[in-house]
């Protein structure tokens, strides 16, 4: 619940530093003002695909999101210490940030639990491009309309603007993902 309500006070904070109404972000967003002034209260937890979406249209790092604490020069989170996780069986996943980085940090690493019961849901995309790593158990992972199956040591690379998404490929067991968003840099 406390990360809910960070989320959604960084949201509210991005927004109004874009002189942009809860109207206009949810626009451009394609949801509800209702739904967006829901995260900005802390009502609601945005699935990663919302909040990309938020995030690339405030023109924020989604790891600037996700981050609890921020550190110039050095973070480190202790095992025992993580408490940062968003998400829940109604979207499918968990996401864990493994890096409190400051807001325009150019790659931002989590490890996203894909939890079993999850259904297949439309496939999104995001500015930033992806890695992949999986951790354990094996996703089906849909990639501009294929089916890439990948197990425990399997890693991809992809470009995030291209529609995809990724779930579990065993309905009875979570698969954990180290996924690093990576910032496009224009050359």
């Amino acid at each position: 619940m406390y990360l809910q309500h960070t989320i959604g006070k960084k949201v509210k904070e991005a927004r109004l530093n874009n002189t942009l109404t809860q109207q206009e972000l949810a626009e451009r967003c394609s949801l509800t003002k209702s739904h967006i002034s829901k995260i900005e209260n802390g009502q609601a937890a945005p699935a990663v695909a919302t909040l990309s979406k938020i995030a690339q249209e405030l023109d924020t790092p989604l790891s600037w999101f996700l981050e609890s604490n921020l550190h110039n020069k050095l973070s480190i989170v202790k095992s025992k210490d993580k408490k940062l996780k968003i998400g829940n069986k109604d979207i499918g996943y968990t996401y864990e940030a493994l890096a409190n980085r400051p807001r325009f940090s150019k790659v931002e690493p989590v490890i996203v639990t894909v939890l079993p019961e999850a259904e297949y849901v439309t496939p999104f995309t995001h500015s930033e491009d992806e890695f992949i790593y999986i951790l354990n158990g094996s996703i089906n992972l849909y990639y501009d309309g294929e089916l890439h199956y990948l197990e425990q040591g399997d890693s991809a690379y992809f470009e995030g603007n291209t529609p995809h998404i990724f779930i579990s490929a065993d309905k009875n067991k979570e698969a954990k993902v180290l996924t690093f968003f990576i910032q496009n840099t224009p050359l």
